[in-house]
């Protein structure tokens, strides 16, 4: 487990599945904002948040408080590069924890996953233009904007433009 003051990333359990899957997947708003690939109804038993252990290129947490181990969210590194020795990262508050400065401790671990335990030369993360909180805690974690990419995600029936950051391992520090 990776902790922080307030938060941490724990692995993924199947009983985190409904949760997560509820107020992050059915929650359609959500999933739009924080998943470019188009949604479709699934049912919980095949949810995109079921634990996976087959998938070196990918890493799924459950974000939890540390006073507490029920799921707050879900975080990962998915899309590692053990070759080139880069990761992308995401992560996604369920809504009634968003608000509180998790975001930027969550960004911080996965720095740190990514960095310090897996080994990685750079971290990027891509987010809509408009998630104010993404790209505030991707700043304040050392992440630089590095790029628009316009009018390159389908949102709700319209393109919007999404922002890539990118961090390299000697930019980063800790905390």
């Amino acid at each position: 487990m990776l902790r922080a003051e307030r938060v941490a990333l724990r692995a993924r359990r199947v009983t985190d599945v409904p949760i997560l899957h509820s107020a992050l997947y059915d929650d359609i708003a959500t999933r739009l904002q924080m998943d470019v690939r188009p949604w479709r109804p699934l049912p919980v038993d095949e949810s995109p948040y079921h634990p996976r252990t087959d998938d070196d290129a990918r890493a799924v947490f459950t974000v939890t408080e540390v006073s507490d181990d029920a799921p707050v969210g879900a975080a990962s590194l998915w899309g590692i590069d053990s070759h080139n020795r880069l990761g992308h990262l995401g992560m996604s508050l369920l809504p009634q924890y968003r608000g509180r400065g998790y975001a930027g401790e969550v960004v911080q671990l996965l720095c740190r996953y990514g960095f310090e335990l897996r080994g990685l030369h750079r971290l990027q993360l891509e987010t809509l233009a408009d998630n104010v909180a993404m790209r505030k805690a991707a700043a304040t974690a050392g992440f630089g904007e590095e790029g628009v990419l316009r009018r390159s995600a389908w949102l709700a029936g319209e393109f919007v433009d999404e922002v890539i950051y990118g961090l390299l391992a000697d930019e980063w520090h800790p905390g």
